[in-house]
């Protein structure tokens, strides 16, 4: 049996060994990372990470394979990355809910390779190697990754009656943090409630939307073919699940109660097309032999389908209606708020500021 110096010697030829090959494999590869940070839209909770000036260089070995994905709407390269280090990168370590750093890696013949690692795993002592772990950015997911404040949408994204849900936040004149299903801050505690809208369960009521009066308002900068703001609206249904936890029976009625009066008194736009009814559900954690305050309602909810302020249209004026003059003049310069102030009057901002 080795002695604990002998051990000390064959841990430190091991670290050696590894050492050397990772650095002859990688080139002393060094990565530069970016970090980001995430902004939530209020209008619909939608989230982006919005790159900041800060950098950081690691160096290390990347590994990675590649699997092509042939779906119904898109044929993607799944990209899975391990990145090596002889030293723990503590910045890749530290889990913040509101920051990630980015590491982006060119690829001959390609876009370049970005990933944000999500797992850290597989440390040996004896190795003294780390070793990060996640998949690459999916082409998918580019639109909610960006270079500047000022690439925000000014709008919401979804078309769904999520807005409408996401507005019901008080509960005895004190708000309670309602959050999109598949968008809950990390690690958040109760009390707070969570919307799932099932997608394919959205329906028109109306045989056709409304819109008008054509062809709108001309959205200034929006482009030789400029975009155009026009009212509309649909009559629809969606299928809602409200996902309550942390709520007592008196609470849980309290806010129950609150929905029927925003319906009656027209504070929120919807209207109920069957007859809800709180459920317990049944979450355990078996460590603890503990079950969780948790708690749904399930609501058919008719309302007007429609962006928050107009459906934005792009048309081109000069082969659908010769007589209207499109803008003159004026250079595009891009759309989305520029300055904080412009970020505030949108309802953008960080979620944790």
């Amino acid at each position: 049996m080795p002695s604990a110096v002998e051990a000390s010697g064959q841990q430190s030829q091991i670290e050696a060994a590894l050492f050397s090959g990772l650095n002859q494999l990688s080139a002393y590869q060094k990565v530069e990372f970016a970090r980001y940070k995430k902004f939530v839209l209020s209008q619909d909770g939608f989230v982006f990470w919005v790159r900041t000036g800060a950098v950081m260089v690691a160096q290390g070995s990347l590994h990675y394979a590649t699997d092509r994905e042939q779906g119904e709407t898109a044929t993607t390269a799944i990209t899975d990355v391990i990145f090596s280090s002889e030293s723990e990168v503590t910045q890749l370590s530290t889990v913040s809910p509101d920051a990630m750093w980015i590491g982006s890696w060119p690829i001959e013949g390609a876009p370049p390779l970005r990933v944000a690692f999500s797992h850290q795993a597989a440390y040996f002592r004896q190795a003294d190697t780390w070793h990060y772990s996640g998949v690459a950015l999916l082409p998918v997911m580019s639109t909610q990754i960006l270079n500047s404040p000022a690439d925000l949408p000014a709008g919401p994204i979804v078309s769904n009656s999520l807005p409408i849900w996401l507005a019901q936040n008080s509960l005895n004149g004190q708000s309670v943090i309602v959050a999109p299903s598949f968008a809950i801050p990390d690690n958040l505690a109760p009390p707070y409630i969570a919307v799932h809208i099932e997608p394919s369960e959205t329906e028109a009521l109306g045989a056709f939307p409304v819109i008008g009066p054509w062809p709108g308002t001309i959205v200034l900068n929006s482009g030789a073919s400029p975009f155009h703001d026009l009212a509309s609206s649909q009559l629809c249904r969606d299928e809602v699940t409200l996902t309550l936890y942390g709520f007592s029976n008196d609470a849980a009625w309290q806010y129950w109660v609150s929905l029927i009066e925003a319906s009656r008194d027209g504070t929120a736009p919807f209207g109920f097309a069957n007859s809800p009814v709180l459920r317990d559900e049944k979450q355990t954690q078996s460590e603890l032999t503990l079950l969780a305050q948790k708690k749904t309602l399930h609501i058919s909810a008719n309302y007007l389908q429609g962006t928050a302020d107009a459906v934005a249209r792009r048309l081109i004026l000069s082969a659908m209606l010769s007589s209207i003059e499109v803008i003159g003049g004026v250079t595009p310069t891009g759309t989305g708020a520029s300055t904080q102030a412009e970020q505030t009057a949108l309802g953008v901002g960080s979620v944790y500021e």
